[in-house]
């Protein structure tokens, strides 16, 4: 019998939006991950990294993800409806050199990383892992950051997922992370597993009982972050663009916030980003100025501000889908979608750009149609085009986007259907996806052949085919 997901509280919420990171651990018994890390010594040994069919090929595995604790954490950052990634990993590590610190790719693919967790990874250890055995470090606060902000190892303020056999790290998709040294070149093992949000949130998902988050210092958090923590907490509680005219400003205050993003710290500039966000008319026009005329690295910080700045920044938006430079279309497609509903009316000149030349942009597209409508009517037809795209990575995005819609996107189960022939894993495994959200009797049936002509046997190995 499935335990109910043990969600986080108020304190843990708040120190992962702060961090960017939570530690926990499950509770199986020592014998357990004995079992588990013989399992990996073996194949690892004898067959290699065993890659996305890490799962299938340790059944164990799946009861880690069925485990009340890590049902929870993901439930309370992603909602209920969370989707465990077609990508997995198990990292192995003996060597006392550490790794280079770094951000996740998306499955090697490129995308403007958000603020907003609608991606989330699991770092699960199943062995005991002291800090001479090579925990994985994160550097707190930077998954709100899109450079490294420091300028050598020695000045990293690096937290680690040190802990008893069991621990994991539940991490915001987007921070700078890197593996330890392993002092004691003993095997260490850390599975990285990858989690989506199919929906937008709608109300609190964790054990909520605080209204707003309070002050993130207090938690370890960078005062300066504090504009986007509101926000996150405010996206998470269901409240889309909750902060949007309730800083009143002077004409003098406002371009002082405006001079801030070109500030040379990334902190600095992304705070005033979203305190322009909530100034009303002046701090928007700010925005829109910026997004606009660039460079591209303000822009960008433009645009997460814009992402939270409510209906008065649709319209100008808009306006910049009309852009001959390929990073403001993009900018204003990322902040467009983030406002959802509020942004209905510029669906139909978002659904247009699916035929921009530029695949940069269409990846984009491919992406926001599956986030911001409330009518699939209106998205379906542009989604079932990205998925005969010439660029890979639109299609499998169209494929994640039409498992959002679900049901709605009935339309797209025969497209759906043909990716299941494509050369990419992605683009197959984000279809198979797909027809499992749609869930209609056509789908089913789609679904339920190709995984059958697939199927494949977890006990076949090198050493024994039949």
């Amino acid at each position: 019998m499935t335990q109910q997901p043990l969600l986080l509280n108020d304190e843990q919420m708040k120190s992962f939006i702060a961090n960017g990171f939570l530690i926990l651990k499950t509770d199986f018994s020592r014998e357990f991950h004995e079992k588990l890390v013989s399992q990996l010594n073996e194949i690892y040994d004898k067959e290699g990294n065993p890659g996305n069919n890490i799962l299938p090929r340790i059944r164990d595995l799946q009861r880690v993800f069925e485990h009340p604790v890590i049902t929870g954490a993901l439930t309370s950052v992603l909602g209920p409806e969370y989707l465990l990634h077609t990508h997995r990993h198990g990292h192995y590590n003996s060597i006392p050199k550490p790794g280079g610190w770094h951000k996740d790719s998306y499955w090697g693919y490129s995308k403007l990383r958000n603020h907003h967790p609608w991606w989330a990874m699991i770092m699960y250890f199943p062995q005991d892992t002291p800090m001479e055995l090579g925990p994985t470090g994160v550097l707190p606060g930077t998954h709100f950051e899109d450079s490294r902000n420091f300028a050598s190892d020695e000045m990293a303020e690096e937290a680690t997922a040190k802990g008893e056999a069991g621990t994991f790290a539940l991490i915001h998709y987007d921070i700078w992370h890197r593996s330890t040294p392993n002092l004691l070149g003993n095997p260490r093992f850390m599975l990285k597993f990858e989690f989506m949000r199919t929906q937008a949130p709608a109300a609190p998902s964790w054990n909520n009982q605080a209204q707003e988050i309070g002050d993130i210092t207090e938690v370890g958090g960078r005062a300066v972050y504090q504009p986007v923590a509101d926000e996150v907490w405010n996206w998470l509680s269901g409240r889309v663009a909750a902060r949007a005219g309730s800083k009143a400003g002077s004409a003098e205050e406002v371009a002082e916030l405006a001079s801030r993003l070109n500030h040379a710290e990334e902190p600095e500039a992304i705070a005033a980003a979203y305190d322009l966000a909530a100034s009303g008319e002046a701090g928007i026009g700010r925005l829109l100025e910026a997004l606009n005329q660039g460079p591209k690295k303000i822009s960008r910080i433009a645009a997460y501000g814009l992402s939270a700045a409510g209906t008065e920044a649709v319209a100008g938006l808009t306006q910049a889908l009309t852009s001959s430079e390929e990073y403001v279309v993009n900018h204003a497609l990322f902040a467009l979608s983030e406002l959802r509903g509020q942004a209905e009316a510029a669906v139909p000149q978002v659904a247009a750009l699916i035929a921009h030349p530029s695949d940069v942009i269409r990846r984009t597209v491919a992406e926001v149609l599956g986030m911001m409508s409330s009518n699939p009517r209106s998205v379906v037809p542009a989604l079932i085009q990205a998925l005969s795209d010439e660029d890979t990575q639109v299609k499998f995005t169209a494929g994640l986007a039409l498992v959002r819609i679900g049901p709605d996107a009935a339309d797209a189960v025969p497209a759906l259907e043909a990716s299941l022939d494509d050369e990419n894993r992605y683009v197959r495994g984000h279809a198979l996806e797909a027809l499992r959200s749609i869930g209609t009797k056509e789908a089913h049936d789609v679904l339920m052949r190709e995984l059958f002509n697939t199927r494949w046997c977890s006990d076949t190995t090198p050493a024994s085919t039949f």
